[in-house]
């Protein structure tokens, strides 16, 4: 650096000393060039006045008049002398400066008689510097009669043109020392500091000390670098940190999972394969704001727990392109490099109209299969229109997938959720080879409840087109394999849970989804305590209270929050000790709002809320909150540390994250779970406080069980709890889920309706 410093004040010297020497060269000689004219008009304006009286006395022959004029009009500035020529250049009245002749000044006032014209010349005179002025002179008749010499100093411009050069060398050194100083510093500020932080930060990372990364501003000079520096710095923080996991778990005997061993996992498991992954969410969305394009990440396990794989394979996820912004950042084949910081593997959008969106999104899927699933009293909804749309973007995604696929031997395809329940079978028709498992992320009912849905056989036939059909639970597993027995002509083998139809065997097993658990995740620690947390919290909502309860919800029908709510009044009616001191926030994100049931709930919700706020509340108190907005996943972590409990109280649910997501972020291990008997958690989360939600007294009285709970039996609660998390977090379900996939042994390839020999299946 010091080397650059010195090249750089050099190259800065030389640079603004040639362009100074050149501006300074042009205003001197255009000064210098002044000074002549000015010397040679006041020459000339010195003949002019003495012309007239020298042609007189000349031409009357009055010498001593001659004399006479020189002498009293030879005492001027700059001036050196007068002289007056006669016809024959003999001189007739000289100053004493003039005394002697020089041949300078013969050819000059010849020349002068010669062309009867003014004639000036600059030259050397006596080893002076003058200016020469010879100016005919005339009779009345017009006649040359004679010539008028006017001689100046004109040492005077070289000695204005030297003292100018000097000013301007002054200036041009100061200018330099300035510029280069001013450089200098902003090296120092802008150049030398900051990498100077990101060297140190770098060798931090090397050595496996503690290292504080520098601020976003250090390399902003540096773009380009900044964008690579940063995703390498952070790729070795996380390979070391992966690395001493490892090598912890090792020393402990244990076997937890992590990004770097999932990927390493699943490259094996794939072998020379590729991962094609299928959502109707894609993991990354580009939205316009105002005149940027912001990318931003969905809060979701999926992208957590899919990623490290994708990136490790060089995978293909296919989803539907939702943002305002998505079409403009794809190529010619809507295919996109993603994480975008470090590119490792393809984003394929597949873009659906309106109409479609509405038809197969918001109709099929959310009002007839979401509600069908789900036992929470809705009435489900089926449109023979919606399920033209739901078909049909189901083929369309099929059709994106295979051109995808192009001529992979043996693809590995893994579909998410019931928004593409028919997307298995029109794949496998077309690609027998490929392996293809599903993860249905919602409940699956009892056959009696989806007799509802008039295509309950077509939904059945494409899901059973998948090698592989993965629930959450055991129960989910034993109702889909119910309902295929009762609907479809099949074999269910309730052995190995599988499932025996056209010649083609399909697996159903439970495969519950996790969270990851953030524990050494340094940017994850909190320097504040779960108290200080509250009191933060409190103070941006203005409210006042001790204890503290918060939801987590998407704003649906399936959550129970109303049911919440009110074994919320309900504890306040029975404990009006804690009246003034507790209060319970419910974070609530709007959902497909522009679905009747779901915006009617909306409203309900709130009315429900102030209903019990007006009831209760006094002074800056009040029993509920409820904030209805996104927040991010980092301000969802305050909430959850800051929290004395967490209520999870789902009429029926898949899994629900929110439950393990609280588990995750209390590091501090304090902190009581109360968890819905219908959500695929409580059978794992056994150490929570199970209620049945439509029992509101006693989840009200779950609270003031919560609240009054010994602190050293919450501790050992929650420590079971994280442990459980950690044992099986979303790395571990990933691996499973696809490790059971590629675990299948396919003896024979051929047409699933054909006679070809059957298809034996073996899971490990």
């Amino acid at each position: 650096m010091r080397i650059l410093s010195w090249r750089l004040i050099l190259a800065l010297t030389i640079g603004l000393s040639l362009v100074s020497l050149a501006s300074s060269w042009y205003e001197i000689r255009a000064q210098r060039n002044a000074l002549r004219r000015d010397l040679d008009s006041k020459a000339e304006t010195v003949s002019d006045n003495l012309a007239a009286t020298a042609e007189f006395y000349l031409a009357n022959g009055n010498h001593d008049g001659l004399q006479k004029l020189v002498e009293l009009s030879g005492k001027r500035d700059h001036l050196v002398g007068l002289g007056i020529y006669g016809r024959d250049d003999s001189a007739l009245a000289l100053t004493p400066g003039l005394n002697g002749s020089l041949p300078v000044l013969t050819q000059l006032l010849k020349n002068a008689m010669q062309d009867n014209r003014d004639i000036s010349i600059f030259t050397e005179l006596r080893f002076k510097r003058v200016h020469l002025l010879a100016a005919p002179l005339q009779a009345n008749n017009k006649t040359v009669i004679g010539a008028l010499l006017v001689v100046h100093d004109s040492g005077y411009i070289d000695t204005e043109t030297f003292r100018i050069w000097g000013h301007l060398f002054l200036r041009m050194a100061i200018q330099v020392l300035v510029i280069v100083t001013i450089t200098l510093l902003i090296i120092r500020w802008s150049l030398t500091g900051p990498v100077a932080r990101v060297a140190v930060w770098m060798r931090a990372l090397r050595t496996g000390q503690d290292a504080v990364p520098p601020s976003a501003t250090d390399l902003d000079f540096l773009l380009p670098l900044a964008r690579e520096v940063g995703p390498l710095a952070e790729s070795m923080q996380r390979a070391r940190s992966a690395a001493e996991t490892e090598a912890g778990l090792r020393n402990a005997n244990e076997s937890q999972w992590t990004a770097q061993r999932l990927a390493d996992h699943v490259r094996n498991r794939l072998g020379k394969s590729n991962l094609f992954v299928v959502s109707n969410r894609e993991p990354y969305i580009h939205a316009r704001r105002d005149n940027t394009v912001a990318v931003t990440v969905p809060a979701s396990g999926l992208v957590t727990a899919l990623e490290p794989i994708l990136c490790a394979c060089n995978g293909t996820w296919i989803a539907h392109g939702s943002g305002d912004a998505d079409a403009e950042t794809v190529d010619a084949h809507d295919h996109l490099k993603v994480p975008p910081e470090d590119p490792r593997y393809t984003l394929r959008r597949v873009w659906l109209s309106r109409e479609q969106e509405e038809g197969y999104y918001y109709g099929f899927a959310n009002e007839g299969l979401w509600p069908l699933c789900h036992i929470a009293h809705t009435r489900p909804i089926f449109r023979a229109s919606d399920w033209e749309h739901y078909y049909a973007v189901n083929r369309k995604f099929a059709d994106a997938l295979i051109q995808e696929i192009g001529s992979e031997e043996n693809p590995v395809v893994l579909i998410q959720d019931y928004h593409f329940a028919l997307l298995p079978r029109m794949l496998k028709d077309r690609i027998p080879n490929a392996r293809v498992a599903i993860f249905w992320h919602i409940p699956w009912p009892t056959p009696e409840a989806f007799e509802i849905c008039p295509w309950q056989r077509e939904l059945l036939d494409g899901l059973l087109g998948a090698d592989l059909i993965g629930f959450h639970v055991r129960a989910h597993c034993n109702n889909f394999l119910n309902t295929v027995d009762r609907i479809l002509e099949s074999r269910v083998d309730w052995e190995h849970f599988s499932v025996k139809r056209n010649n083609h065997f399909t697996s159903v097993l439970p495969f519950p989804i996790s969270v990851e658990l953030p524990c050494d995740i340094p940017e994850a620690r909190s320097n504040l305590s779960a108290q200080e947390e509250r009191s933060l919290l409190f103070a941006e909502l203005g409210i006042e209270a001790t204890f503290l309860g918060i939801g987590i919800d998407r704003v649906d029908y399936t959550k129970g929050i109303i049911e919440r709510f009110q074994a919320v009044e309900s504890f306040l009616e029975r404990y009006p000790g804690y009246q003034g001191k507790f209060t319970f926030i419910q974070i609530g994100a709007p959902s497909r709002t522009h679905i009747k049931r779901y915006a009617d709930f909306q409203s309900e919700v709130e009315a429900e809320a102030n209903r019990i706020n007006a009831r209760f509340r006094y002074g800056r108190w009040k029993p509920i909150v409820f904030l209805n907005r996104q927040h991010d996943r980092h301000q969802l972590e305050h909430y959850y540390r800051a929290a004395h409990i967490c209520m999870v109280t789902s009429l029926h649910d898949g899994m629900n994250l929110v439950a393990k997501e609280y588990i995750a972020a209390r590091q501090d291990e304090h902190g009581v779970l109360i968890l819905s008997r219908f959500t695929g958690a409580a059978r794992e989360l056994h150490d929570a406080i199970i209620v049945n939600p439509y029992d509101v007294s006693a989840t009200g009285e779950s609270i003031a069980e919560a609240l009054k709970m010994d602190p050293s039996e919450i501790v050992e609660r929650m420590r079971r709890m994280r442990r459980s998390v950690k044992e099986h977090n979303i790395y571990w379900w990933a691996a499973s889920l696809i490790g059971a996939l590629c675990e299948l042994r396919l003896d024979s390839i051929g047409d699933a309706k054909s006679t070809a020999p059957e298809r034996v299946l073996v899971v490990k």
